[in-house]
């Protein structure tokens, strides 16, 4: 493809004597903050729903597979082909109902046979807990969801959201009881089991709790320009505007 071909030798140049010191300087440990920031990027673009948005985030995101690549090949551990031969390989050997046999019966066996196969792989087999693989360094709400996911699918869940509801009323009454004690630690703890019991109901309504946090912050940074506005409008603070007036102000934003 020569767009590619193009890419990977606009960084070839980039990389080599008389290319940019800062691209040269780069490492496979150097560019993961910006691998992070890129994929964050395009998700904001995604939901906004801004195609020009998404092309030129899912650019920076495949620039980030280039630059690891060259490096790879650098360091004579691996290239472009090496990734994209693994890649294929890999989506064909869990898709066995499309390239083989095997026959599902809906979207959930597939996630139950993708566990399974992905278990088998080299590397994986050992892995035997539902925390076994997933990131620590993933955002909490996102490991907290896959390891839902997990239990889910050995069947210890419940049966429909309602089942869910009623823990997440469990979990509020006894935040407000460690909330009564004072015990700090134990408030924490609480609002931690919370927050979990939240994540669970979005897992259960096939919400991604991410995404739904991102929305909900901002939708309040934009309510609370309406606040500052107002504040900004009349030449006073935030703060001198009274409470209740503040409340107005939200709920018209609303």
């Amino acid at each position: 493809m020569k767009e590619m071909d193009r890419l990977v030798g606009i960084m070839e140049t980039l990389r080599a004597p008389g290319g940019c010191p800062w691209d040269a300087a780069q490492d496979h440990e150097s560019l993961v903050p910006a691998l992070i920031e890129e994929a964050y990027e395009l998700a904001e673009a995604i939901e906004s729903g801004d195609s020009a948005a998404m092309v030129e985030e899912l650019g920076d995101v495949l620039l980030q597979v280039v630059f690891h690549s060259i490096i790879g090949r650098e360091q004579g551990a691996f290239d472009l082909a090496d990734v994209i031969d693994r890649l294929s390989q890999k989506l064909i050997y869990r898709h066995p109902h499309v390239f083989g046999q095997t026959r599902v019966a809906d979207a959930r066996e597939v996630a139950r046979n993708w566990d399974q196969l992905k278990i088998g792989e080299k590397g994986k087999r050992d892995r035997t807990g539902i925390a076994d693989g997933i990131p620590v360094c993933l955002p909490a709400l996102m490991y907290a969801a896959k390891l839902q996911t997990r239990a889910s699918r050995t069947g210890f869940d419940w049966a429909d959201a309602s089942g869910v509801m009623e823990k997440i009323q469990e979990e509020a009454d006894e935040t407000r009881a460690a909330l009564e004690t004072g015990d700090q630690s134990d408030a924490a703890d609480e609002i931690g089991d919370l927050i979990f019991s939240a994540v669970n109901l979005a897992r259960k309504l096939g919400i991604d709790p991410e995404a739904a946090v991102r929305r909900a912050n901002h939708r309040f940074a934009d309510r609370f320009a309406r606040i500052e506005k107002t504040a900004a409008d009349r030449g006073i603070s935030v703060a001198d505007i009274p409470m209740d007036e503040k409340e107005r102000i939200w709920q018209k934003a609303k």
